[in-house]
């Protein structure tokens, strides 16, 4: 086994024999692991990348304000990071992870957004009303919203999957998305966007992750129902099924012995930086997809076709 990180490309070579027919290809981390979910980003090695410098905005969200669950960390910090360059003001919900959500807000900041930090536990009904309640005193309106936040346990079998972590898993991916969505919808106008988080596990099955690849299905469904329900409202909502994405669940989630070969699969064989899919919510946050609603965006590296 040889681990050799390139800064300039941001990936590790990898040789050895991990059970996939090749026995080459890139990762984006070596093995290591965190006991808290759903991560922490700033204990990451290497730190994902979150931000594109090479990314430059163009008003396409001058004037919107997002909600963004998850913000804090991954997905959700480069999603915040584009959608603030295209001129949004965020507004990000957390879980307890303090010390990421600070630097996502001074980040953008620095750029010279606007950014509220709301920590709570999405499982709650509770907090899904202060979300919407403290979007609108400072800010007065909500025009996107992006369910992002999630857990994802490993367990071999089904039978070691406690009823303490399905409920846990179920009442953060499905309730909070629920809940939230259906908090933030009295305040919709015409043009508003709704951006629901699945994932590629959902289309392959992913045999180690049971219960999340229930909620993540569930958000597939939810997110074609509604799209139908609120289409002549012109109120769009679609979802996004990515592939590995070097982010804090990920070591949260997997034995560390794993985390080499996850995205390996895929026909580029690799995982993304969060950074690679922060233009597609742009995309669907934006008047570009106006005439895109119900749809699943795969962005996974050609690990799912079809």
């Amino acid at each position: 086994m040889k681990y050799n990180y390139q800064f300039g490309n941001n990936f590790y070579n990898y040789y050895g024999n991990m059970g996939i027919k090749s026995t080459k290809y890139r990762i984006l981390a070596p093995e290591q692991s965190q006991n808290v979910q759903p991560g922490m980003e700033y204990l990451m090695k290497p730190l994902p990348i979150f931000d594109n410098p090479n990314y430059k905005g163009s008003g396409k969200l001058k004037g919107k304000v997002a909600i963004i669950t998850g913000g804090d960390s991954g997905l959700g910090r480069a999603c915040a990071v584009a959608f603030v360059k295209e001129g949004a003001k965020v507004v990000i919900p957390y879980y307890n992870e303090h010390k990421d959500a600070n630097f996502t807000k001074q980040y953008i900041e620095n750029l010279g957004g606007e950014c509220m930090l709301l920590s709570g536990d999405i499982a709650k009904k509770s907090f899904s009303d202060e979300i919407v309640e403290k979007t609108l005193r400072r800010f007065g309106k909500i025009d996107i919203l992006v369910n992002n936040a999630g857990v994802q346990y490993q367990q071999d079998q089904l039978e070691s999957i406690s009823d303490e972590q399905f409920d846990r898993t179920l009442k953060v991916n499905l309730y909070g998305m629920f809940y939230l969505t259906r908090a933030v919808l009295p305040h919709l106008k015409s043009g508003a966007s709704i951006i629901n988080l699945s994932s590629v596990t959902t289309f392959y099955g992913d045999p180690q992750l049971i219960d999340y690849v229930t909620t993540k299905g569930g958000i597939v469904g939810f997110t074609r129902a509604l799209a139908r329900n609120l289409a002549l409202k012109n109120i769009r909502v679609n979802a996004i099924a990515p592939g590995f994405c070097w982010s804090a669940l990920q070591p949260a989630c997997w034995v560390k012995e794993k985390i080499p070969s996850l995205g390996s699969n895929s026909a580029m064989a690799r995982g993304a930086m969060p950074y690679e899919l922060a233009p597609t919510f742009v995309f669907l946050a934006s008047d570009d997809s106006s005439y895109v609603t119900g749809q699943v965006l795969h962005n996974n590296g050609g690990e799912v076709m079809g």
